[in-house]
């Protein structure tokens, strides 16, 4: 009988514990949103590093045709890839450009 007692104990805490972690994370976790980062800025070091720049010199690669870019097509300033917690203009460009497939 004690082995029925603790697997539906058991059962009742794991049952308990991913619903608390499913509601905890919609409440305490709040995903990334681009209008809470901070713009990228040229004179950054890792920006200087892959030579970034907010108007591309390239008129076939800017970072709006770049697979490193995310967020919403038609932003302005969108989150990339190469610069996690900070948004990169869409006519920007930088060393690390790479084609969408």
């Amino acid at each position: 009988m004690k082995s029925q007692s603790s697997r539906r104990n058991f059962l009742k805490l794991s049952l308990a514990s991913v619903i608390g972690v499913t509601v905890g994370n919609k409440v305490l976790i709040k995903p990334a949103n681009a209008a809470d980062m901070v713009k990228l800025t040229e004179d950054d070091p890792q920006a200087a590093a892959l030579k970034y720049v907010h108007e591309s010199p390239h008129s076939d690669k800017k970072c709006f045709n770049c697979a490193l870019l995310q967020g919403n097509d038609g932003d302005e300033w969108r989150p990339c890839a190469i610069f996690p917690g900070k948004t990169v203009s869409a006519n920007g460009w930088c060393s690390a450009w790479a084609k969408k497939p």
